[in-house]
């Protein structure tokens, strides 16, 4: 079982690290290509090209530019560590054990329009690229163009080596980038509702931090079969076989 994540906007390279273990990104080399392309850009290029203030614009026009390999444990950060959003709260990484970071790395992956796929201990400098920017490249006229069918063929070649099943707790933005028809392997979507109004609904923040929670989850309980997950019960959700329809499995959870 190989679970896969999006990334997230905010970053965090200033808290203690929770292990010292790490490993290079393994599509170093397309990264080097992109940003050999991005550092062209001037800042006002970079907020209009994704949409952002000024002052972002030139945060990260600066994070291009001073965007160097090698990587080192002075100059970057394990992805699981650098990312800090709602999917990164649910999974709380500062607190694994070796363990855990261990098991992480065999069975989880974030998709990422710069770094294109990444292990949990890969090294990565700061950044902001999202998969849905539409950057026209050397390789076609967006981020899907670029990275082509190269994560399709990196999760089949994994999934082959595995059970064959993905579980899916990326974005629509970052999972598109996966071509579905041509994947080696059977994709499990799991989709957590909150009691609002009277009815269940998928609010954004509660269904992105319960990916995180899923993925917690997965690895200190050091699941390796897609339907030990349906015990999944952090923070009061629960499977529902009756609104779960064949591998798009329901979890719910009643008003907090």
């Amino acid at each position: 079982m190989l679970m896969v994540i999006s990334p997230a906007k905010t970053l965090d390279y200033e808290s203690p690290l929770a292990t010292q273990k790490h490993t290079q990104p393994l599509f170093l080399d397309d990264a080097c290509e992109l940003i050999d392309q991005l550092k062209t850009l001037e800042p006002y290029q970079v907020s209009n090209l994704m949409h952002i203030s000024e002052k972002l614009g030139h945060l990260n026009a600066e994070r291009f530019n001073r965007w160097h390999t090698p990587f080192t444990q002075d100059n970057a950060r394990q992805a699981l560590l650098a990312f800090k959003g709602d999917v990164y709260t649910g999974l709380d990484a500062g607190s694994f054990g070796e363990d855990d970071f261990t098991f992480a790395q065999q069975h989880l992956r974030i998709l990422s329009g710069l770094y294109g796929l990444l292990r949990p201990l890969d090294l990565m400098h700061p950044y902001r690229l999202e998969m849905g920017t539409k950057y026209p490249n050397q390789r076609g006229k967006d981020l899907y163009a670029f990275w082509g069918a190269t994560l399709t063929n990196a999760l089949s070649t994994l999934l082959a080596e595995d059970d064959g099943v993905l579980v899916n707790l990326a974005s629509n933005e970052y999972f598109k980038s996966v071509k579905k028809s041509a994947l080696d392997g059977r994709i499990v979507t799991p989709q957590f509702k909150d009691w609002k109004n009277g009815q269940y609904k998928m609010i954004s923040f509660y269904a992105k931090k319960a990916r995180g929670l899923m993925c917690r989850y997965a690895i200190q309980n050091r699941i390796t079969q897609a339907s030990d997950l349906k015990g999944f019960d952090l923070e009061g959700y629960q499977f529902s076989e009756e609104q779960s329809n064949g591998d798009t499995w329901v979890f719910l959870r009643d008003e907090q």
